[in-house]
């Protein structure tokens, strides 16, 4: 769903490297229509679409697809020439491995290596030659690998488990999007584990279809948010965009096979509610239409369901820290 927003936090740790380079990240901002204000509210959020054109846009000034956090830097390009070296690989399995040798050939790059142990695989990632504060290259390049060999065999590769040397950082709750699945911090190594099936399946790409995916990725292969087959990210589905017309808990339980306590304990144990979900979902359509000139803000209250603007105002500060027209005001300055 691509109105499932962003949070403030990757767009302040995207721009790290590039501070450090000592770029003044300023003009960027303005041309994406992203004031300073809104980084500075923790609880603010951006589109994919604003997302994807900033990691595009810092890779262009900075000529590194690292984004100024590896020791040397990873020049446009890289990537889309890594995957014409692999694009016709018979399996999966040769893919990554053709694909980690050709990242080995770089000075101090973050080396990744594929494992096969039984029924299961782990794709490990050395971040030790990185300098990496909030965890973003990390992140970007475990997402960027998960979904490339997604695309690369025509299907959702499912992750049985994430693994992270960090501690649990505080913008964990994003994680359900990035790592959907089981997720351990304090690890011995950072690593995606899967099913080793997946690595003998052929690749269903060609160089015609990788024309046509590398004019936008891999930046919105990491602006795209992705919950997989989360508890919450089905409960989104089954709400869909229609606030008025909402089934209550009791028939999305029905639609999960599951009872109405079950399910809420579920939700406990992933760290939300029924109504939280409700509320981050309004939230998102709401980033998503106020980023628009379309509808004016008392139609866009009504379509999510409020009966007045004012409760819209309410709520939308209690989600963002902003009122809908600073917000708005925000976009289009």
């Amino acid at each position: 769903m691509r109105e499932r927003t962003i949070a403030s936090h990757f767009v302040r740790a995207a721009l790290r490297g590039a501070e450090r380079q000592g770029y003044d990240t300023g003009p960027l901002l303005a041309e994406l229509n992203i004031r300073p204000e809104l980084l500075s509210e923790p609880r603010a959020r951006v589109t994919p679409e604003q997302f994807a054109r900033l990691v595009q846009r810092v890779w262009e000034e900075l000529d590194d697809e690292y984004m100024g956090f590896g020791r040397q830097c990873s020049k446009r390009g890289t990537f889309a020439m890594m995957c014409h070296s692999i694009i016709h690989c018979e399996t999966l399995d040769k893919a990554l491995n053709r694909g980690t040798l050709f990242y080995g050939l770089f000075p101090e790059a973050p080396l990744l290596h594929l494992e096969r142990d039984g029924d299961q695989a782990r794709l490990v990632l050395d971040t030790s030659d990185l300098w990496d504060p909030d965890h973003f290259l990390t992140e970007s390049l475990l997402v960027l690998w998960h979904r490339l060999g997604s695309w690369l065999v025509g299907q959702r590769i499912r992750l049985l488990q994430a693994t992270f040397t960090y501690a649990e950082p505080p913008h964990a709750s994003e994680y359900d999007l990035l790592f959907p699945g089981a997720r351990q911090f304090h690890a011995p190594r950072t690593s995606l584990l899967f099913q080793a099936r997946y690595l003998d399946m052929p690749l269903l790409q060609d160089e015609r279809t990788l024309k046509q995916f590398l004019k936008n990725s891999p930046a919105d292969l990491l602006a795209r948010p992705d919950g997989g087959d989360s508890l919450t990210s089905q409960i989104r589905r089954l709400l869909g965009r229609d606030c008025s017309h909402w089934p209550d808990l009791e028939h999305v339980a029905r639609q999960l096979h599951t009872s109405p306590q079950t399910l809420r304990r579920h939700l406990r144990e992933e760290g939300t509610s029924f109504q939280e979900l409700k509320d981050h979902l309004r939230r998102d359509l709401a980033i998503y239409h106020l980023g628009r000139d379309s509808l004016a803000i008392q139609d866009i209250a009504a379509q999510l369901g409020f009966s007045e603007p004012s409760a819209f105002h309410r709520a939308f500060k209690k989600w963002t820290g902003l009122t809908p027209g600073a917000y708005r005001t925000h976009q289009a300055d």
